[in-house]
This record gives C-alpha cells, structure tokens and sequence, in this order.
C-alpha cells in the first residue's frame, strides 16, 4: 500500500509507517495542490497536517484511497462530505495536542492580563514604560469557557488553580461532568453577560459561526477579555476590532483567524492591546511528536484490520468488538439486501428494531451494515462509511429502535420498510446454531427459516392446492434446481407466503408464466 505523507510529521510516526511490511511510504513535504493531486491517484492513505488540502478534487481522483489521517484536531483541510461518499475514512488525533493547546490559551489570558507582550517591545525600543504597562490579576475573576472538552476542561482546571471562578457553556456537559471538574453550568447567555475572560474552545460549525459578534460583545462586561485559540471564525473578527478600538474589550488574544493567514495589512495588526500568534496551538515539540505518533498508529491499525479510532465519518469500534458483532453484521446486511428488493419503490423510512441479546451489544455498526446491504444492489462502492449519507440522500430516514418487547428469538433483528402510500414490507433474521448462521425467520410476519446465501424466489399466493407443483414444474422445465423450500399459511386470510431457495434465477419466460398465474398475486426474486 502507498501511503503518502502530504506534511512533515514526527520521524517516530514516519518510521513507524515504513516498518510495516508491504507499506511503500512517499514523504511529499511542501508539495504543490497540483503535485497532490498526481502523487494521490495511486495512494491509499494519506496522512496531513493543516497545511496539504485534501479536496474533494483530490479524493475523487484517489479510487485506492481508505484513510486520511489528520495530526492534529482540525480538519477544515480536508473535505469530509466528499471523503464520505467515496467511502474514505477521516481520523484526526484529538488528544495529542491538548496540554499544548491549554497552556497556549493560558499564556494568551495571562498576556492580556498583564501586558507583557507590549511592555517587552518598549524595552526593545529603547523606552521604559512602568505606569503605562499597568495590567490586572486573574484572582477572583470569573473566566467563561465556550466548549468543555478536553481542551476547555484542562483550560478550566488552570484557572481554578489562580483562583478564578469558571462559568462553562456546552450544549453537552451533564450536571455531573461539571461538578466533578468543579465548573458552573451556564447558558450562553450567562456566559456573555457575566464573564470577565472569555475563551473559546469549540469546532467551527454553521451553529457557532460568529458566536462571538456585534451583539454578544455589546451586552459583555465594559473591560472583558476575549480569546480564541480553538477554530477561526467562531469570534466575528470585524465585531472584535470594533470592541477593542471602543475599550469595551480590554484585551484580546487570537492563535486562529478566519484567514489563515490574515493579510498583511489586515486590521488586527494594527491594535496593541490584541496579541496575535500564528496557529501555534500544537505547536510543541511533545504535541508535534504526539499527533504524529498518533495518527502513524490509527492509520495502521484501520488500513491492517484494526481498531478505526478517532473517526469523524464512522463509529470507532474495538477489534475485540467487532469480532462479536461480526455474524450480527453479515445477517443485518442480508436483511438489507433482502428487505430493499422485497420493497415497491418509493421507500420514504427503513426502521430497525434489535429484540433480545442483540440490543446489550454496539448496535450502530450492524445499523450501518443494514444501510449497506439495502444499497448493495442499487448504489456503487457502498461500504460502512459512506452507506448512512448514500441513505441519506436518497431521501431515506433511517431509525434504529432497541426493543424491550420479547420476541420469539433469544436475539431478533427486524426491517421495515416503509414506502409512498402507505406500504410497509418486513424482515427478521437471527443467528442460528453454534456457528451463528444467518437466517430470515419473517417475511411480512409470516414464520419461516430461509439461508442468506441463495438466490431466493418469494411468493405470495392464494392457499389452494397445486402451486407448489406448479412452481416445481415451471423451475424444471426452466432448469432452474430447488435446493429448499420454506411455506407460511395464513389461514384466516386464505393466503400464503413460500420461500424457493434456488441455484440460479428463472428466465424471464419463467418468471412470466409464474407471475401469470391467477393464484399467484406477488413475486419476488431476491439476491443475496
């Protein structure tokens, strides 16, 4: 496997890629978009830092490519949609460079609280400017974290060690994570109104575009101090520079902006009382040989067979765990497969219900292997990462329901399917015996036992005698062989519903005279 590393990485990880037996490995420091883009047609990893963009460009002309990995937390360079519908795996390396990270943050609060980056370029020129240089204290002052994850809570935690009363906002802080890193909850609102330092530690969505803007900085504290060393764009820089040059902002530090890098005759250049540092957030030599290490690691680990962690477009699951789903995925991408060539078209929602000892297990990867079954036979290069957005823009709704309710199985997995008008189709499998063997236990609520590994005619007839032998007959004579047969009456309806299990499909002749049949008013024949 070529595995292309785009940005300089620590050696360590480097090394590690080429100690792996079959890994040709391209080191492609400072290479053009344009030399990218060649040296990825052939590539299946490429691993980055924040400088090489991987476009989507660049992925839909890498048809070999599985893994792009990311040293670092960010990804705004690599195009994650595209990556998805290709079926590209995105990973990043969260955890490497969070001390780097805090400790920039504090060092930025701590030069907007005591004015050492401005009194050291007064030195240097020559002057000596002790009353003008006055700065505050961090004791007592209340610090409004935007975001509590790693970063916020390690930023957090050095705050509360100068004394400073911390107020945290996150959509997705618990009660009981906030008290045990001894934080207030607050709604963003209280933050803005309240805080004496703001920081800001979360991703960059449409949500938190300008979180910070015009109108969150008038209703801020007179003299607040304001900091981003998480994502550009998250503070409306315009809206910063209006609050700075009014002193409603005392003092503000940025490590990120929302381009990178600002002009040289930008603004923010222009005001002394803003400390400005060029994307330095993991820039450390521990953070450095961190991320690379990191991401070397996970890359190896998904392109061996391994454990997928750090995954931004698809579940990160054990190695250990997805050895016990495994069976449970087969079986769920056969009820897929059987479920979407079952259903008329017009599917609108496919519900999934897990019944028994399948819902104690992970069941967002066999969620995934359903959705990947049920496109297997009308949509191209479908796997687990690209499968839920593929559903997705079929404009197909997908839920997945862990159900209390017994069943007739110790572990039950169930389809349906609903369409336009109306129409709902079902499909339960389970495993069976000592080897797990997959098998379709319900067709429309009718109980039977068919293999998933055949190809299967599916009737629904009138219950009268003679279209067993009518069916036996038309196969023979079509050369078509019945390997096994499986039959569900419903007695009150005067209907019923057989499975043929055959070793190839009926011509089209056959399947004209079949579906001719009075007594015959469905037929399917299904692929799995």
């Amino acid at each position: 496997m070529k595995i292309l590393v785009a940005d300089r990485i620590s050696p360590i990880g480097v090394d590690l890629f080429k100690a792996q037996e079959g890994f040709d490995v391209v080191e492609a420091y400072g290479s053009s978009p344009e030399q990218i883009l060649e040296l990825a047609k052939d590539a299946d990893a490429i691993a980055v830092r924040s400088d090489t963009r991987i476009t989507a460009e660049v992925i839909a002309a890498a048809p070999k490519l599985k893994v792009v990995g990311r040293a670092g937390v960010g990804v705004d360079n690599i195009d994650i949609e595209a990556a998805t519908d290709h079926g590209v795996i995105v990973m990043n390396t969260p955890t490497g460079n969070t001390i780097a990270t805090a400790e920039l943050t504090f060092t930025h609060m701590l030069a907007g609280t005591r004015p050492i980056v401005q009194a050291s370029a007064g030195m240097k020129a020559g002057r000596w400017d002790r009353k003008k240089y006055t700065g505050s204290e961090l004791n007592q002052k209340t610090l409004g974290v935007l975001g509590m994850g790693r970063i916020g809570a390690e930023v957090a935690k050095r705050a509360m060690a100068f004394q400073m009363e911390v107020l945290a906002y996150d959509p997705y802080l618990t009660e009981s994570r906030a008290k045990s890193l001894g934080v207030q909850q607050a709604t963003l609102d209280e933050v803005i109104e309240n805080a004496d330092y703001i920081t800001v530690h979360m991703p960059m969505t449409k949500e938190t575009k300008h979180m910070l803007n015009a109108d969150a900085f008038s209703r801020m504290k007179d003299g607040v101090r304001v900091f981003n060393c998480a994502r550009g764009g998250i503070i409306e820089e315009a809206a910063l520079i209006e609050a700075l040059n009014s002193g409603k902002v005392a003092a503000a530090g940025l490590d990120v902006y929302e381009d990178e890098p600002p002009a040289e005759d930008s603004p923010l250049r222009q005001i002394e009382n803003l400390v400005l540092t060029p994307h330095l957030g993991a820039s450390t030599q521990e953070a450095q040989e961190n991320v690379g290490i990191d991401v070397a690691k996970q890359m190896i680990e998904a392109l061996t067979g391994g454990m997928v962690m750090n995954a931004l477009n698809m579940p990160s699951v054990d190695p250990k765990v997805l050895e016990k789903l495994a069976p449970y995925m087969t079986l769920g991408e056969k009820i897929g497969t059987f479920s979407q060539q079952l259903a008329p078209e017009g599917v609108e929602k496919i519900t999934i219900r897990y019944f028994g000892k399948v819902t104690e297990l992970d069941t967002l990867p066999l969620t995934n292997a359903i959705q990947r079954g049920f496109l297997r036979e009308i949509s191209d290069n479908v796997n687990n990462v690209n499968a839920p957005k593929k559903i997705e823009r079929l404009g197909v709704e997908t839920e997945q329901v862990k159900s209390s309710t017994h069943a007739d199985f110790n572990e039950l997995i169930e389809v349906e399917v609903a369409c336009k008008g109306g129409k709902t189709r079902t499909v339960a499998g389970t495993l069976v015996g000592k080897n797990q063997t997959p098998r379709i236990v319900s067709i429309d609520g009718h109980g039977l036992e068919v293999s998933t590994h055949a190809t299967l005619l599916v009737l629904k007839n009138k219950d009268v005698p003679g279209i067993v032998g009518f069916i036996g007959v038309t196969l023979g004579e079509d050369k078509v062989n019945i390997a096994n047969m499986s039959l569900s009456r419903d007695k009150g309806e005067g209907f019923a519903v057989s499975v043929f299990e055959l070793d190839s499909a009926p011509s089209e002749a056959a399947a004209k005279k079949i579906t001719e049949h009075p007594a015959i008013e469905k037929y399917r024949v299904i692929k799995l």
